[in-house]
């Protein structure tokens, strides 16, 4: 398994897209990397670029944009809303794959490392990558900022982690660090006010703000018994937060780090602030996301919006998404397209979806052509999927018949269950392709020699094992919907009852289908412990599948009589 890091770098140019251009150029010189995305903004006059691949890689795709970025950038002249302190203000790297956060770490060390010794470069270690807990905060270590660090790295407490102790005027300094996945959001107000937004900034980031005397913005500063200011912590955990003004679209705007979305997931933030600002006066008109955002944070944000509605969760991917994108308004500033925005969209291998990605009709054509494949075991999986998103329409109508308000939670979490094995029946269609494929490949390795037969010989069973394991999958997803089949067909909307019945029919064929696909594997597998136990699961499988089916027509039958 390979192992897969991300690096996010900051840069302190967003109006010159040429010079953002000749940096990524740098990026996409290095085999290995995949440039995912590039977000400029003009009023911060920075642009986010996020890359991802082996370590090696993405160490090297780094150090090669950090030194281009030193030559084209002269910080002299830079002027921007966001914090920043150097041509590449930061450059964080997230373990994305098989890699964890303290091998991460140690390789941001190494880029810290290279950049200060080779470019001659203040550089700051920063969460992960810092072992001194006192300077590991990157808005602590940026405080002051470019026209600051002229003095600040004087201190003896701010000399660099690597690099000189003086400060580059046209360069600056950078900060380089291993993080955890962080969103960065920005929430739009329907004020100009600087101040105004602040103060929802402080109601909900974490930190808080400080406690005063009589007036909060101007009052005095009370203290604790040590001499610390006190604080009024924020309502969000995980969350930092300023307000800043945006003239480029002549709004006011709350700019957040969500550094751990499983604390505080995106569509709390985005609600929590609507609260704030309401509380305050103001209306949140939308959002914008500055880079990549992980699939699960846009589908739970739909589900989140849905049932607020009290509406049915059990929807497609592309639906809940959309949800997402609406309620927040994400497309207000400039169109959200989750194919450029979805990390595991940019991360996808399309050779897996090939098939699923076809119309009906190219479906049907590739089924009918000389090729053996798609075959019987990718057609079962699909049967299925189509038996599954049957139970998930009936849950789905369910849900919403009226009159039936007071069961709309149970019908919702049916569809969604349904949904599951409809969405894993689909990647099956692909994987029993690619199991085929994989032996052919093994098949057609040399033989020539002792050595090539023993390592091709390895590689067939390898394969053959494989496309055991896949229709065995799809043998257990298609019974599994059975399950929610067999309760729409009790519970669900009568008016549906013939299309649960198709839905039986569905899921029991693609069970003795896919079966077939596993007998006829088999038979060239070598382990007879592992086909014992296959075939007696298989067995058990196909008979409850069969069994159930049966019991459901009759009640299709009885209901439509």
């Amino acid at each position: 398994m390979k192992q897969l890091i991300e690096c996010v770098p900051n840069f302190s140019e967003g109006v010159n897209l040429e010079i953002i251009k000749l940096i990524t150029n740098e990026i996409e010189s290095v085999d290995g990397v995949k440039l995912l995305n590039v977000d400029p903004g003009k009023a911060t006059n920075r642009t986010v670029v996020t890359f991802v691949g082996e370590p090696i890689p993405v160490i090297e795709a780094a150090f090669l944009a950090i030194k281009k970025a030193g030559e084209l950038i002269d910080m002299v002249n830079h002027k921007g809303e966001h914090p920043r302190m150097g041509a590449t203000d930061v450059c964080p790297l997230i373990p994305i794959a098989n890699i964890s956060m303290e091998e991460t770490a140690s390789y941001a060390q190494q880029l810290a490392k290279r950049v200060g010794e080779q470019l001659n470069l203040p550089v700051y270690l920063y969460e992960y990558a810092q072992a001194n807990k006192s300077r590991n905060n990157l808005s602590v270590i940026r405080a002051g900022e470019y026209e600051g660090f002229f003095k600040k790295i004087k201190l003896p407490e701010w000399r660099p982690d690597f690099g000189p102790a003086e400060f580059d005027a046209k360069r600056g300094a950078t900060v380089i660090g291993a993080r955890d996945f962080l969103i960065a959001y920005n929430v739009n107000l329907n004020t100009t006010s600087t101040r105004r937004a602040n103060s929802i900034a402080f109601d909900v980031r974490e930190a808080g703000r400080v406690l005063r005397e009589g007036d909060p913005i101007i009052g005095k500063i009370i203290l604790d018994e040590s001499g610390k200011p006190k604080l009024i912590p924020g309502s969000l955990k995980s969350v930092k937060a300023i307000g800043w003004y945006i003239e480029e679209y002549g709004i006011a705007q709350i700019s957040m780090n969500l550094t751990n979305i499983e604390i505080t997931p995106l569509h709390i933030a985005f609600d929590e602030v609507c609260t704030k600002a309401a509380e305050r006066g103001m209306r949140v008109t939308g959002s914008e996301l500055v880079g990549l955002v992980p699939l699960k944070a846009m589908l739970d944000a739909g589900k989140y919006f849905l049932e607020k509605q009290q509406r049915s969760v059990g929807v497609g991917e592309k639906e809940l998404i959309k949800i997402a994108i609406k309620t927040m308004g994400l497309s207000e500033l400039s169109p959200f397209k989750p194919e450029e925005r979805i990390i595991e969209y940019l991360l996808k291998d399309k050779a897996e979806s090939k098939l699923v990605a076809m119309n009906l009709i190219d479906f049907a054509d590739e089924t009918a052509s000389e090729s053996p494949a798609p075959g019987g075991g990718s057609i079962s999986a699909y049967i299925g999927s189509l038996g599954a998103a049957l139970a998930t329409m009936v849950a789905n109508l369910s849900s919403h018949k009226k009159g039936w308000d007071s069961r709309w939670k149970e019908f919702s979490d049916w569809a969604e269950k349904a949904q599951q094995y409809k969405d894993e029946l689909l990647k099956l269609v692909d994987l029993d392709t690619l199991a085929f494929n994989k032996i052919m490949e093994a098949m057609g390795l040399p033989k020539s020699t002792s050595e090539e037969k023993t390592i091709r010989d390895q590689a067939i069973q390898d394969a053959t094992k494989y496309a055991i394991e896949i229709p065995f999958k799809v043998m257990q997803a298609a019974y599994g919907s059975m399950t929610v089949i067999k309760a729409m067909v009790e519970e669900g909307n009568p008016n549906s009852i013939t299309d649960v019945g198709v839905a039986a029919l569905c899921a029991r064929s693609a069970v003795i289908g896919a079966f077939m696909n596993v007998k006829i594997n088999a038979s060239g597998y070598k382990d007879a412990a592992f086909i014992a136990k296959i075939m007696a699961e298989g067995n058990e499988i196909e008979k409850k599948a069969v069994e159930m089916e049966k019991e459901i027509i009759g009640i299709v039958g009885d209901k439509i009589k």
